[in-house]
């Protein structure tokens, strides 16, 4: 064994490691597939690193600097790959972000969640750099994993990562959001972008008893680990497994929050930092009660933290802003609909049950559309 390839063993054994001390890689079989697809072969020689949580993003180049290089790709860190679908360039971190090779510990995360069985077929959503499709195939072997590209210069650098690396899953270049027919039925799906909405396609291509997971990314607040389990009566239903962030399905992207507009102003005791800071739980309770509202944290000129809501018909929008040491916060409404008071009113809902935190909740996919229910599925929540 030569000095490159025995460093590269002890980087990925290290993030394995690393990995099972967070509680994300706990299968041996995960982290066999790991180490057969070395991660530094679906990496560009320039990007931007990431890391999957607190730290600032920075510049990795293969040929300037290659020891920041190979500690960024062997990190728990996201590198994104692409930004402004292309029309940019990713070293520089600047731009919409829209392609990566995702941090390890969400991949190891939902690969355990999938847990796929020996004979499984898995069709995954978003090949990205294909290092995922690289990882399950090593857990499954030929023949069994098929992956959806909908970026066509994503799609060929992909294939060319994954034949070099010595992988051929079946990839096809396409819109994620209608899967891939051809080859149905699976047995699991797995999903490497954010939904809003999860596509019936999926549901319909996969058996009775199979899986997929998925980040369930409501309009409001944040992202969602989602397994959902497919029934005799072509639904999916399922539970939530901890928070996630991804880049967004392309058919799925959303507008974003509007700047408000000035509104009637009134005055809430309810701090908005309470909405949100009670987010395991509330959090899904909200987006489900209240699914075409839009919701983010924003910080205000002057420095003071804001609930700025809007909905997705953009007809209306809110701001709440905390106000330090004053008796009530600022309320702003404009549009047709008082979406501050709407979503205050599903906040104390969820209180009024006992603050139930997220694997109280659930997730029915079917094809007249997907409900959020508490406890039961027959529990579906609806507007206050």
């Amino acid at each position: 064994m030569n000095s490159v390839a025995g460093d590269v063993d002890v980087r990925i054994a290290a993030l394995a490691d690393r990995l099972s001390a967070a509680g994300d890689l706990t299968r041996p079989e995960w982290r066999r597939a790991i180490h057969q697809a070395p991660r530094h072969l679906f990496a560009p020689d320039r990007a931007w690193c990431v890391a999957d949580g607190p730290g600032e993003g920075h510049a990795i180049d293969r040929a300037a600097d290659p020891d920041t290089w190979w500690d960024g790709v062997y990190a728990d860190a996201a590198v994104i790959t692409q930004v402004r679908d292309g029309d940019g360039d990713p070293a520089t971190g600047q731009g919409p972000w829209t392609s990566s090779l995702s941090a390890p510990g969400p991949v190891a995360a939902f690969l355990e969640l999938l847990a796929p069985r020996d004979h499984d077929r898995v069709l995954e959503i978003g090949t990205g750099t294909g290092w995922t499709a690289a990882l399950l195939t090593a857990r499954l072997g030929p023949g069994r994993v098929t992956s959806v590209e909908v970026d066509e210069e994503v799609a060929k650098q992909a294939a060319a990562n994954l034949a070099a690396a010595g992988f051929v899953p079946a990839l096809v270049t396409g819109d994620g959001a209608e899967g891939a027919p051809e080859g149905a039925p699976y047995d699991r799906v797995h999903v490497t972008c954010g939904v809003t909405t999860v596509p019936y396609a999926w549901v319909e291509q996969t058996r009775p008893g199979g899986v997929l997971v998925l980040p369930w990314m409501p309009e409001f607040a944040g992202g969602h680990k989602t397994r959902l389990t497919v029934t005799g009566d072509g639904r999916a239903v399922g539970g939530f497994h901890g928070s996630v962030s991804y880049m967004m399905l392309r058919a799925q992207r959303g507008r974003g929050v509007p700047a408000p507009g000035d509104g009637t102003e009134s005055g809430t005791r309810l701090d908005p930092r309470t909405v949100t800071g009670d987010s395991d739980g509330a959090d899904v309770a909200i987006a489900g009660m209240l699914p075409d509202v839009l919701g983010v944290e924003r910080t205000t000129v002057d420095g003071r933290y804001a609930l700025v809501l809007a909905d997705t018909a953009g007809t209306s929008t809110a701001t709440c802003e905390h106000r330090p040491g004053a008796r009530e916060h600022l309320v702003r409404q404009s549009g047709d609909r008082r979406l501050w008071d709407e979503v205050a009113a599903a906040y104390l809902r969820w209180v009024s049950w006992g603050s139930p935190g997220r694997e109280r909740f659930g997730l029915t996919v079917g094809p007249e559309g997907q409900q959020v229910w508490r406890d039961d599925p027959a529990n579906v929540l609806t507007a206050a």
